[in-house]
C-alpha cells in the first residue's frame, strides 16, 4: 500500500537512511503506524499494522490522517497483542516480527509483504490493480470505492468466500461476486492452499479475484445469422396457441437480468409459453480464453463454435448464475447461439464476458469493494488450513456446539398448511420407525393479510402450543418455525415498528406488492438498529418462543425485500440504515438479524442452546448459533452437483454448519403438473435418493422443497429401492451419532470443520486442488456423491499418502489413483481413510433416545489412528463452563494395539460405564459393515485407560 500526508510528526520517527515513500513511523502498543509520501491522489496516506496474534496481522490503510472509529460488525474484540513482537528499520524499509511471521513495509513502494521466519514470502501486496481509493458519495455521505491487490504464487489455489453456486471449487483466475442474493451467501474470507487466509473486513458489495468489470456483449463485434454486422438475430416466438407471428429483431446486448429490464422485451411479447433464440457470430479484438457469466432462469442452452457450453434449467422466478469459458481468436467470426425457454411469465437472462487475462493479471488477485472509509483486512497464517480457520474464528467468534438433536434428521416441506398435516407427518415417521428429530413449519402459518404478526391462523392451527407440546411429549420431536423480518403495511406490528422509525420505507412509498393473494405492501425492519433487534426478539418471544418453539428459520435475510430487483434498487429499499447508507453495509444485514435472535434467546433462556437456520451468511455468523442453507435451488441433478463445491467453499470460509434442500426446492413442471408418473416419477425418485445419500453427510441433514412432498413415504413405497436406500442412509446417520456429535464438539473446542474439502487434509497432493465433488466427512470418511441420472458408477480420486477401505465391504484400495467405483442406485461410494477409527452407536429413532452404552468401534489398520469421543449435556451451554467429557481412542499400527484412554472431564448425567465392541479391519482382513457382527475384542470401560491387541 502507498501511504501519504502527515500526522503529528513529532510523534513519529523519521527514516533518513534511504529515499522512498516512507517518511516516518510510530510504534504503537500493538503495532506500528507508518506515514509515506503521497505518490498519487488515489493512494492511502497512512498504513497501520496491528499484531492480533503471532500468526494474525491486521492491516489498515486510510486516505486521510483519520482511520475512523466505526466498530467492525464481523470482528469481535481481539484483545491485547502477544508479547515478544518487534519493529525494526533497515535499508529496505520496516520489519515487524512476531514468533512466526515477518511483516515488511517496503521502502520503495510502501507495499506490505508477509513472510515466515525463514524469510519465505507467503503473500505480498501489489499496487498493479488500479486505484486503492476512489471517492464516492451516497446521498450526503462521502466514502471510497476500495481496491487492494496481491501477488498470486504459481499454482496457488483460492477457496472460501461463502457459498456460490457456479460449480467452481478453486477460484483462481475467476471473478467471485460477493453480493448477497437468494442462493448466494457472502463471507469475505479467502483461504489459500498455501495455508493462509485474508479476512476482508468490509460490509459492502465486493468482488474477489479478477476484479475487472464484466463487458456487455455489445463490446464484441456482432453479426446476424446472415453474417451482417451490427448485432445478433433475436427471434421471439410466442406460445403456439397465441396465433402471433414471430418477432425478429437485431439485438446488441442480452441483458434481462432484473425486473427493471423486463420492459425491454419486444412490445406485446409474452414470455409465458414462448421461446427466444439469439444467433449469429461474435468477433473479439483479442485472442485467448474468454470468461462468460450468465444469470438465467428457465431452460437455457449456449453454443459457441457449435460447442454446447451450457445446458441448464432454473425456476423462472429465481435465476441462478452460471460461468463458462471459450477460446476465441482475434478477428475471427465465431458461430454463436442461445436457445431460451423462459418457462414462465416472468423470467430472466443476461450474458456478459471478461477478455483474456494478461500474464500480469493472471499473477494477481484483488479485493474490490464499493464502499468504505479504509482498506481493512486481516492476514491469518497457519501450518494447515485448520489453523487458518481457527484464526478466522479467533477474530470473529467461536462456533457453538449445536444441540445434539439438531444433528439428527429434519423434515420440512413448502409447506405444512395445517396443524393436522404436521402431527400426521410426525405420527407416520414414528409409526414406520424412521429416525427423525425435527419438523419444520415454513411460512404463511399466519392469516393471509397478517405477515409479520408472528401469530398462527387459528382456523388452520387451532392449538399451536398444544401441537408443539404433542411433538415434544408424544413424538420426541423438536419444532422449528419460519420467521421473516417482514411486515405488512397497516398491521399492528408494522405500526409498532413504524412509530419508532425502525422500518425501511422505500417499498412502502413505492407501493410495492408481494405475490400473496391480491398482493400486499410490505417492508423489512432495520436490523442494524439495536432497538429494532430488541423489539423484533420481544415479538418472537411473546408470540412464538413462549409456545415452545425450539429453533428459528430466518428466511430472506439477504435482505430480499423485492426479489429480482436491481442491485441499486435493493440498496434503495434498505436506505437509510441505522449505520448510514445501505451501500456501506449491504452484505451485513443477515449478521444483524441473527444477532437479534441469538442475543434475544440467550437473554431469556441463557442456558438453552440456540439453533438458527438462515438463507444467507456473513463473516462472524457462526458465533450466533446459526447454520445456512443454500437457498431456493432447483430440483435437478446438475443443481445437486453444484451444491457440493458450494458447501465445501462455505465450510472453508470458517462457517461449519451448512445444508441444502434435499431434493432441491423447486421442480420442473414434469414433476408436479400433474403429479409425476412413469419416467418422470422414476427420475424424481432417483434424484431424491441420490440427494438424500449426499445430504446424510452434510453437517445438517434436512429435507425440504415444494410439491411433490419430500417425506420418504411420499417419495416411494416401502418396497421401492428409493425408499430402502433413503431409510438406510438415515439410519446410518443415526448409527454414526457418536462420531457426528464428537465432530460437533470439536468444532467448538478445536475450531474444527466437519465437511472438509480434500485440500484441507491432502494439501500436498496437487491433484485435489480442483476437486469439488468429493470431500471428507470428519477425519475418516471420504464421501463421493452421485449426481448423474441413471449412473451406476462414478469416477473418483483417492488422495495419495494413505490407503482407503470401501466402507461397505471393507476392501482395501491404494491411494493416489483415479478409480471407477461401483455406484448402484441404492449406494453412494464411501471410502474410509487408513488408520480411521469410527464409533457407531445403537439403533435409535432420535438423537437422545438412549445413551450409547454400547459402541461398535470399527478400526481400520495400516496406519496409526486416533479419535476423541466427545460428550456433554446435549442441549445447554454448560460445556462453556467445562462440563464435558472426552475419551481419547488411539491405534498403534506397529504394535497392533488399540487404547481406550482415560476419560477427561465430566458432566451431569455422564454415562460412567460402557462397552466397546471392536471390529478390526486391515488390508488382509476385509469385513462388511455389520453392526451385529461378532467383535474381535470387547472392552468394558469405566473411564480408566485400557489397551488391547488386535489381530
Amino acid at each position: 500500500m502507498r501511504v501519504r500526508s502527515a500526522l503529528y510528526l513529532l510523534l513519529f520517527v523519521a527514516l533518513s537512511s534511504f529515499t522512498g515513500p516512507i517518511k516516518s513511523f510510530k510504534k504503537l502498543d500493538d503495532g506500528v503506524l507508518v506515514e509515506l509520501e503521497q505518490t498519487s491522489a488515489a493512494d492511502p496516506q497512512y498504513v497501520k499494522l496491528q499484531v492480533i496474534a503471532d500468526n494474525i496481522i491486521h492491516v489498515v490503510a486510510a486516505p486521510t490522517r483519520e482511520f475512523g472509529n466505526e466498530e467492525s460488525l464481523m470482528v469481535i474484540d481481539t484483545g491485547k497483542a502477544p508479547a515478544g513482537w518487534t519493529i525494526k528499520e533497515n535499508n529496505d524499509g520496516l520489519v515487524l516480527s512476531t514468533k512466526s511471521l515477518q511483516v515488511k513495509v517496503a521502502a520503495s513502494t510502501g507495499e506490505v509483504t508477509f513472510q515466515d521466519k525463514a524469510g519465505n514470502t507467503i503473500l505480498q501486496e501489489t499496487g498493479g490493480s488500479g486505484n486503492a481509493f476512489t471517492p464516492v458519495k451516497f446521498g450526503q455521505e462521502k466514502s471510497y470505492a476500495l481496491q487492494q491487490a496481491f501477488k498470486a504464487a504459481d499454482g496457488e489455489a483460492f477457496y472460501g468466500l461463502g457459498q456460490h453456486q457456479t460449480g467452481l471449487m478453486n477460484y483462481r483466475g475467476w471473478q467471485v461476486d460477493l453480493t448477497q442474493y437468494n442462493s448466494v451467501a457472502v463471507v469475505p474470507f479467502m483461504v489459500s492452499n498455501r495455508n493462509y487466509g485474508i479476512l476482508w473486513d468490509n460490509n459492502s458489495i465486493t468482488k474477489f479475484g479478477d476484479v475487472r468489470p464484466y463487458q456487455p456483449l455489445s463490446s464484441l463485434k456482432l453479426y446476424t445469422k446472415d453474417n451482417k454486422p451490427g448485432g445478433l438475430t433475436a427471434t421471439y416466438i410466442s406460445a403456439p396457441k397465441s396465433g402471433k407471428a414471430p418477432i425478429v429483431r437485431l439485438e446488441k446486448d442480452i441483458n434481462y437480468e432484473f425486473l427493471e429490464q423486463l420492459k425491454n422485451f419486444p412490445e406485446g411479447y409474452s414470455l409465458e409459453g414462448g421461446t427466444v433464440t439469439w444467433e449469429g457470430y461474435i468477433e473479439p479484438d483479442a485472442s485467448g480464453e474468454f470468461h462468460f457469466s450468465m444469470p438465467a432462469s428457465g431452460y437455457v442452452k449456449v453454443w459457441i463454435d457449435n460447442e454446447l457450453l451450457l445446458d441448464k434449467w432454473r425456476e423462472a422466478w429465481n435465476p441462478g448464475q452460471s460461468v463458462f469459458t471459450q477460446k476465441l481468436e482475434k478477428g475471427r467470426r465465431h458461430p454463436f447461439k442461445i436457445e431460451w425457454n423462459p418457462d414462465g411469465g416472468q423470467s430472466f437472462i443476461a450474458l456478459r464476458y471478461l477478455t483474456p487475462q494478461t500474464p500480469a493479471e493472471k499473477s494477481r488477485i484483488a479485493f474490490a469493494s464499493e464502499a468504505g472509509d479504509k482498506i481493512n483486512y486481516y492476514f491469518v497464517n497457519g501450518r494447515n488450513i485448520d489453523e487458518v480457520i481457527s484464526g478466522y474464528r479467533t477474530l470473529t467468534g467461536a462456533a457453538q456446539v449445536m444441540p445434539k438433536w439438531a444433528m439428527g434428521f429434519w423434515q420440512s416441506r413448502e409447506r405444512y398448511k395445517t396443524q393436522e398435516e404436521i402431527l400426521s407427518t410426525a405420527k407416520e415417521f414414528r409409526k414406520r420407525e424412521i429416525p427423525i428429530d425435527n419438523i419444520v413449519l415454513d411460512w404463511s402459518y399466519w392469516k393471509e393479510d397478517q405477515w409479520g404478526s408472528h401469530e398462527f391462523d387459528e382456523t388452520r392451527f387451532p392449538d399451536a402450543e398444544g401441537m408443539i407440546d404433542e411433538l415434544h411429549d408424544k413424538y420426541n420431536m423438536h419444532f422449528m418455525i419460519s420467521v421473516w423480518p417482514k411486515f405488512y403495511e397497516g398491521t399492528a406490528n408494522y405500526k409498532l415498528f413504524d412509530d419508532k422509525g425502525l422500518l425501511y420505507k422505500t417499498s412502502i412509498n413505492e407501493g410495492i406488492r408481494d405475490w400473496i393473494g391480491k398482493g400486499y405492501v410490505s417492508t423489512f425492519y432495520d436490523a442494524f438498529n439495536p432497538e429494532g433487534r430488541k423489539l423484533f426478539w420481544k415479538l418472537l418471544n411473546e408470540k412464538l418462543y413462549s409456545k415452545g418453539v425450539d429453533a428459528w428459520w430466518l428466511d430472506a435475510t439477504e435482505p430480499d425485500i423485492l426479489s429480482n430487483s436491481s442491485i441499486e434498487h435493493r440498496k434503495a429499499l434498505m436506505n437509510p440504515t441505522y449505520l448510514g447508507a445501505a451501500d456501506k453495509v449491504f452484505n451485513a444485514y443477515v449478521l444483524m438479524q441473527n444477532k437479534a435472535i441469538y442475543e434475544g434467546q440467550r437473554s431469556v433462556a441463557p442456558n438453552k442452546r440456540v439453533f438458527i437456520l438462515t438463507r444467507s451468511a456473513f463473516g462472524g455468523l457462526q458465533r450466533y448459533g446459526a447454520a445456512t442453507w443454500s437457498g431456493d435451488i432447483a430440483a435437478t441433478f446438475d443443481e445437486m452437483g453444484r451444491q457440493i463445491p458450494a458447501g465445501l467453499n462455505f465450510s472453508l470460509s470458517g462457517l461449519p454448519y451448512w445444508t441444502t434442500d434435499i431434493g432441491g426446492f423447486f421442480v420442473e413442471n414434469k414433476y408436479d403438473r400433474p403429479e409425476p408418473k412413469g419416467e418422470a416419477l422414476e427420475q424424481w425418485r432417483e434424484l431424491e435418493t441420490r440427494w438424500y445419500q449426499y445430504g446424510t453427510f452434510t453437517p445438517l441433514f434436512r429435507s425440504h422443497g415444494q410439491f411433490p412432498y419430500r417425506e420418504v413415504f411420499n417419495v416411494a413405497p416401502a418396497d421401492h429401492k428409493a425408499y430402502k436406500s433413503i431409510v438406510y442412509y438415515n439410519k446410518l446417520r443415526y448409527r454414526l451419532m457418536p462420531y457426528i456429535y464428537s465432530l460437533t464438539g470439536k468444532v467448538y473446542h478445536d475450531d474444527y470443520t466437519i465437511m472438509r474439502a480434500l485440500v484441507m487434509d491432502f494439501g500436498q497432493d496437487k491433484k485435489v486442488f480442483n476437486i469439488g465433488d468429493q470431500f471428507m466427512f470428519g477425519p475418516g470418511l471420504l464421501i463421493n456423491p452421485v449426481y448423474e441420472y441413471k449412473a451406476t458408477t462414478r469416477s473418483l480420486y483417492l488422495p495419495a499418502g494413505t490407503g482407503w477401505y470401501n466402507l461397505y465391504d471393507g476392501k482395501y484400495v491404494k491411494g493416489g489413483q483415479q478409480l471407477t467405483a461401483d455406484a448402484p442406485y441404492e449406494r453412494m461410494p464411501i471410502f474410509v481413510k487408513e488408520g480411521a477409527i469410527l464409533p457407531f452407536g445403537p439403533e435409535i429413532e432420535y438423537a437422545a433416545e438412549k445413551p450409547a452404552e454400547t459402541i461398535t468401534l470399527y478400526v481400520y489398520g495400516g496406519k496409526d489412528g486416533k479419535f476423541e469421543l466427545y460428550e456433554d449435556e446435549n442441549t445447554n451451554y454448560n460445556y462453556e463452563k467445562g462440563k464435558f467429557a472426552i475419551i481419547p481412542i488411539t491405534y498403534n499400527e506397529a504394535a497392533k494395539t488399540l487404547t481406550i484412554g482415560k476419560r477427561e472431564g465430566s458432566f451431569d448425567g455422564m454415562l460412567k460405564n460402557r462397552t466397546f465392541n471392536v471390529v478390526y479391519i486391515n488390508q488382509n482382513r476385509p469385513k462388511e459393515l455389520q453392526f451385529d457382527a461378532t467383535p474381535d475384542q470387547v472392552i468394558k470401560y469405566s473411564g480408566k485407560s485400557k489397551s488391547v491387541k488386535l489381530k
